[in-house]
Order: structure tokens, then sequence, then C-alpha cells
């Protein structure tokens, strides 16, 4: 419990240096990346269909429904707030 929250070794953002050394390691491997994820689409797989739109175009937005309506005629109040045969 004591390594709940607070600083600790290896926690928290990257730096950018650190970061900008990552990408540089990657930057080799970008043509084979895209060259794969263009064959992955070709064979027609959900996966990389998804991903190319994903990144292309972004996520669409998701629309929550809220809108909760209660009525008296749903539940039996008298069932809801009876204390003689409580339900398990």
């Amino acid at each position: 419990m004591e390594n709940w929250g607070g600083a600790r070794q290896g926690a928290g953002r990257k730096s950018k240096d650190e970061e900008k050394r990552l990408i540089e390691k990657l930057s080799p491997l970008e043509e084979t990346a895209h060259n794969k994820l263009k064959e992955a689409i070709n064979a027609g797989k959900d996966w990389a269909i998804k991903m190319y739109f994903e990144y292309m175009y972004g996520k669409p937005k998701q629309i929550i429904d809220q809108k909760t309506e209660v009525t008296m005629n749903n539940f039996n109040l008298k069932e809801a707030i009876n204390f003689d045969n409580p339900k398990p």
C-alpha cells in the first residue's frame, strides 16, 4: 500500500527527449509498417481497415442517450418498499 500514488521511479509522462529517441529508433521501420498495413487492408482484415479509417478520419462521435423516464406505472411502489419480506 505504500507504493500507491505519489512520485515514484518510472511514473509520469516520458520526457520529450525520450520520446524523440523512440521516434528515431522506429523511423527506419515506417515503410515496412505502411506496407504491412496495406497488405492487411488488401487482404480484407477488419482490424486494419478500422485502424486506417480511425487514423485518417478520426473515431465517430459517440452519442449516449441519457434520457431516463420513470412513471409510477412502471413499478409497484408497495413491492419496492415492502419491509415484511425482504428479497435477498
